[in-house]
């Protein structure tokens, strides 16, 4: 089968980890090393990152197999040894992973995950971790500040049509309830991940009727607890049709809300708010959608905007401002001595390494990046998930990532949980002994260099 199937995903590599993996081979190079998995630089407006994407992983790893198919199309390549070539059906990741759990909030430099296996088995699996831990990060990153702008109130996915890709919006939908956001718009993301699901009519429905009241009263008559969508022609007069339709029903009335996706949201809102109320329709909330970004969630929020619930489509599911990551997976270890870059802009640091958080009055005030043994206050924050190719615990439930998501932003700076840019970065420092391994493996490596 292919990525993402019961068994398989060989191929969901770059054509130079297969040419990497040989020549290791070839050069009989198969001792144990060290791969870390880290960001460089925080995307523009973002204050902190939320590390997700680790359950997709560590099930991608585990049945990471090349399947028939794989071999025969490796084959066709005449790139490769047969002896090679049929080797590669029993190729297993039989290593190790550490990583910061999902919902962790984590800055530049600091390693996210990190691979100790043999050198082919963890530069294979490159692709694979940089695809989904990406991609989850910056989805889960962008919907944290969607779910901070609403202030409490409920977001609801409705980007899946706009995401880049089936993967991209079923891993989002999750990324996204991660972060805090209420619900979706996907079918197979409710059903997969266990997530509610909303969504009623779109304007198609009304438009297909010989009037906007005609069409009110069929999906209602169909799903009486309907939120019916206003903005099809005129939306206060759509709510006039509400309030109308509401009447008719008397007692038999379970509308539930109405949705404005255009126009104005807070005038709008705010005379259908008042309809609504004078109708005594208290009961009714107020949907908005329509190009939402979390600055324009933000400032319906502080002018005091009566909605009751955001739907957030295309900006969120591609992450329009900051829709990449400047992510690397390195190796900072082979055969037990450290590895590095020596270049200036994209340096790494050696060994595996440990993430330590510090706290005061039970908020975070620091991170130190040190070598993996070595004994730091605070909270080491990365977390041994793998052991010789298989996971150490069941995939953890997703309500239960839910609630350490929340918790663990609720520790970052106020400033830090804030749309604007903080006026500071978070602090992120290198341990003393990390700092004097890594100048000391630098001006190693920069005199054998120049040594020829």
């Amino acid at each position: 089968m292919g990525f993402g199937g019961a068994e398989g995903g060989g191929l969901f590599t770059d054509l130079y980890e297969l040419t990497m993996l040989r020549a290791y081979g070839d050069c009989g190079m198969d001792d144990d090393a060290v791969f870390s998995l880290f960001v460089r630089h925080m995307p523009e407006d973002r204050n902190l990152l939320i590390a997700c994407g680790l359950d997709d992983v560590l099930a991608e790893i585990e049945r990471f197999r090349f399947s028939p198919d794989d071999i025969d199309y490796l084959r066709s390549l005449g790139m490769f040894s047969v002896s090679f070539v049929n080797g590669l059906r029993q190729f297993r990741f039989t290593g190790d992973i550490f990583a910061m759990p999902e919902g962790t909030p984590f800055f530049p430099d600091e390693p996210v995950l990190e691979v100790a296996a043999p050198i082919g088995e963890g530069q294979i699996l490159e692709t694979v971790i940089l695809n989904q831990i990406g991609l989850q990060t910056i989805l889960a990153s962008k919907a944290h500040r969607v779910v901070a702008a609403a202030s409490g109130r409920q977001v609801v996915d409705f980007g899946a049509r706009r995401a880049q890709g089936f993967d991209a919006a079923l891993k989002g939908a999750r990324a996204f309830a991660i972060a805090g956001v209420g619900g979706t718009s996907l079918l197979a993301a409710g059903e997969r991940y266990g997530l509610p699901v909303s969504g009623t009519m779109a304007h198609s429905f009304v438009e297909a009727f010989a009037s906007e009241a005609e069409a009110f009263a069929a999906m209602a008559r169909v799903y009486p607890s309907t939120v019916l969508l206003v903005d099809t022609y005129d939306s206060l007069q759509g709510v006039e049709k509400v309030v109308a339709l509401a009447k008719k029903l008397g007692p038999d009335c379970r509308l539930t809300g109405i949705r404005l996706d255009s126009g104005d949201l807070d005038e709008l809102s705010r005379g259908a708010r008042a309809m609504l109320d004078e109708a005594g329709l208290a009961q009714l909330k107020i949907v908005a959608s329509g190009g939402l970004t979390e600055k324009r969630v933000e400032a319906l929020v502080k002018a005091g905007a009566p909605i009751d619930i955001f739907g957030v489509g295309t900006e969120m599911s591609v992450s329009a401002d900051a829709p990449c990551l400047d992510i690397a997976y390195k190796l900072t270890e082979y055969a037990g001595a450290g590895r590095m870059k020596l270049s200036s802009v994209k340096s790494t640091m050696p060994g595996r390494k440990q993430v330590f958080r510090q706290e005061s009055d039970g908020v975070a005030v620091r991170d130190v990046i040190a070598r993996a043994d070595e004994a730091c206050d605070g909270t080491p924050l990365l977390q041994q998930v793998m052991r010789r190719g298989k996971r150490l615990s069941p995939p953890t439930g997703l309500s239960a990532i839910q609630d350490r998501t929340a918790r663990q932003i609720g520790k970052m700076p106020p400033e830090l949980r804030a749309l604007a840019p903080a006026s500071r970065g978070y602090p992120v420092a290198v341990s003393d002994r990390l700092r004097s391994e890594t100048e000391a493996l630098r001006a190693r490596l920069a005199a054998d260099e120049a040594a020829g």
